[in-house]
């Protein structure tokens, strides 16, 4: 499963990130903890574990979301579908190791009819949100890499 490449609206953004892809997995696919380190996630429930049919249901840019995870690939690959307000989005991460960090692709396609009435400012919106989303990603997980391991020095 991919974004929908035909849809009114699909947008992309694409980052490097000084941390190993197990890192950038680890903080993307705990859902429970978006809302500590995403700005724009401000409720998040997700019942079990991360795997391809798992809903969860959050709040992001003001709209509440439920969405189902289709695809889990880890640590390279995931994708999920969401519906708010007559829109079907689909959401899909990719990460690559590279230059001793990563490289992480995150694209989205919004289908209905608000999307395609509202083409350009849904285009600007989602453009914002991910890349938003990303820096929010890449800083939580740059933070993470860098602090030392709790229980190591002084031992």
């Amino acid at each position: 499963m991919d974004i929908d490449r035909n849809a009114p609206v699909c947008e992309s953004a694409e980052a490097a990130i000084a941390a190993p892809v197990e890192t950038v997995w680890s903080v993307l696919t705990d859902f429970a903890g978006w809302t500590t380190w995403n700005k724009n996630v401000t409720k998040m429930s997700i019942n079990k574990l991360v795997a391809s049919g798992t809903e969860f249901r959050w709040t992001g840019g003001g709209a509440n979301i439920v969405s189902v995870i289709q695809i889990v690939e880890p640590p390279s690959r995931i994708v999920w579908t969401g519906r708010t307000f007559g829109i079907k989005a689909v959401h899909s991460w990719s990460l690559r190791s590279a230059n001793g960090g990563s490289v992480v692709r995150t694209e989205e396609s919004f289908s209905g009819v608000l999307a395609r009435i509202l083409n350009s400012q849904m285009r600007r919106m989602l453009k914002r949100s991910l890349e938003e989303g990303l820096a929010y990603l890449k800083q939580e997980c740059e933070t993470r890499h860098r602090q030392p391991a709790e229980g190591i020095e002084g031992k």
